[in-house]
């Protein structure tokens, strides 16, 4: 059934409970939630039953109404207060919110014991409260009595890195490894942690040992030509990779040969991966094969600065020292999230732009027009260009969005987003650089590859940072900032979502 089928069968029998289930569901899916929430919203004034109320709820918190969604969910739990599904939805809205949490999230585990999704929550909410470190202790002491708990120890390791730990980011699957030594499961787990982390030497050397419990060289050798290959083992890994050889190497492929300088062998391995369905992780690729082999595709994917803007928005804005001090709030971390960009400095947990501080509420409602003036500026439809391509008749949706806190000679190594559509960069709060020898110290950096994927004679492109400004650009394109020797640089982060 489509959406449209859907909301004619709702609209035609509004007393079917189903119908409306059934709408609610194709609205999530589809992003019409917008045309949803009116059915809902009807439907419960005359019959609140739970099931009504938590479709309505999802609905809201879908559109990053979190405040009424916090009270749909409350009025749920009212009329069914045992049922897990409500309940763990009311503790997810809370934590998104930006309210205390712990409570629900202890409700809903009594409710629901042992629930993995719950408990790697209740580490959130424990972590946004203030209590990281107990946070830490609970799931240390779950995942001593559940060693196999994958998620448990990807989300612990998490919590450690966060509490700037990152040197014991592993611990809790190498203890699981003294008592399990020849479980697949966890050693795959470490392999993929250490790959998350982009630390190449730790998988090196894990996969070595590894060997020596006599587990199957099928869990091996990806792990190893990934390993060969980050750590420029050029002739080992090209032995590898003719093992590997079933699609699902194709980013690491593309990586090793830009890495090798073999730039002619990279383009018809681009040229496959477009066509299949992980282009949105090749497109940055190409975007370094193409600018390197001089090939025409390059200006054609990269534009000539159109793609590209920089907009001031402070006017449109309460005072930003009000909004830096709702950031610096939430900067609960103490250490770097394992598997991003940010090197010295902390990054804020949770989609910022689903919390209910009216500073971060007000900022949430001048970058929603900003980007759709973006969009509607964008050069024609081209449907073969990731940017160009997508539908632009469709509300602005984020797929994620976040605060950055750098400290004196912090800044963020280059890098893509490629689960987004358009990316971006807000200034809160700056340092003083005019005594800085780089006259870019702080300012955002847009094109350059990472050292080592293929240095090009094109300089990136710099834009200079100041509070209130925002710049957007393609979520494909890479960027990072220049380091800067000392001061706070305080930003903000979202990313769009490709239209559905």
């Amino acid at each position: 059934m489509t959406f449209e089928d859907a909301l004619a069968q709702a609209m035609a029998r509004p007393q079917d409970d189903d119908a409306l289930e059934e709408l609610a569901n194709l609205a999530l899916e589809c992003a019409e939630e917008e045309r949803a929430l009116p059915l809902l919203q009807q439907a419960v004034r005359t019959r609140p039953s739970a099931r009504l109320l938590q479709w309505k709820a999802l609905l809201e918190r879908a559109l990053d109404r979190h405040d009424e969604a916090l009270l749909t969910f409350e009025a749920a739990t009212a009329v069914a207060p045992n049922d897990a599904g409500i309940a763990h939805g009311l503790a997810r809205t809370a934590l998104e919110a930006g309210v205390p949490a712990e409570v629900q999230y202890e409700r809903a585990l009594r409710i629901a014991p042992g629930n993995g999704e719950v408990l790697i929550g209740l580490t959130a909410a424990r972590l946004a409260g203030g209590h990281g470190e107990q946070a830490e202790r609970e799931l240390a002491q779950i995942l001593a009595r559940y060693p196999e708990w994958v998620a448990g120890h990807m989300q612990l390791a998490q919590l450690r890195s966060m509490l700037g730990r990152s040197g014991d980011a592993a611990k809790s699957l190498e203890s699981a490894l003294t008592v399990s030594p020849a479980s697949a499961l966890l050693w795959s787990a470490l392999f993929d942690l250490h790959t998350k982390r982009e630390a190449f030497a730790e998988l090196d050397a894990a996969v070595a040992r590894v060997r020596s419990h006599g587990l199957g060289d099928e869990l091996l050798f990806r792990y190893a030509a990934i390993a060969a290959a980050e750590r420029g083992r050029t002739d080992e890994a090209d032995r590898l990779f003719t093992r590997w050889n079933d699609g699902t190497e194709i980013v690491w492929r593309i990586r090793h040969l830009l890495r090798s300088g073999r730039v002619a062998q990279a383009l018809p391995v681009i040229d496959a991966g477009l066509s299949g369905g992980r282009a949105n992780e090749i497109w940055p690729y190409a975007s370094i094969a193409w600018r390197l082999a001089a090939d025409p595709r390059s200006r054609w994917l990269e534009g000539a600065g159109e793609l590209v803007a920089v907009i001031d928005l402070a006017a449109s804005l309460p005072p930003l020292d009000r909004l830096a001090d709702a950031l610096r709030v939430i900067h609960v971390s103490r250490g770097e999230y394992l598997d991003q960009s940010v090197r010295g400095g902390t990054q804020t947990d949770g989609p910022l732009f689903s919390r209910i501080e009216p500073e971060i509420r007000a900022l949430r409602a001048a970058v929603t027009p900003a980007v759709g003036d973006y969009v509607a500026k964008l050069p024609p439809i081209d449907e073969r260009h990731p940017l160009l391509g997508p539908k632009r008749d469709r509300p602005i949706r984020f797929a994620g969005s976040w605060s950055v806190r750098l400290r004196g000679a912090g800044y963020h190594a280059s890098h893509v987003h490629p689960q987004g559509w358009i990316s971006s960069a807000f200034y809160v709060s700056l340092p003083e650089t005019r005594s800085e020898a780089n006259p870019h110290a702080g300012w955002l950096s847009l094109g350059a590859p990472p050292p080592g994927l293929g240095q090009t004679s094109v300089e990136p492109r710099y834009v200079e940072p100041k509070p209130g400004r925002l710049v957007l650009f393609p979520s494909w394109m890479w960027h990072g900032t220049v380091p800067f020797k000392e001061g706070e640089r305080l930003t903000v982060a979202f990313d769009v979502a490709p239209p559905r």
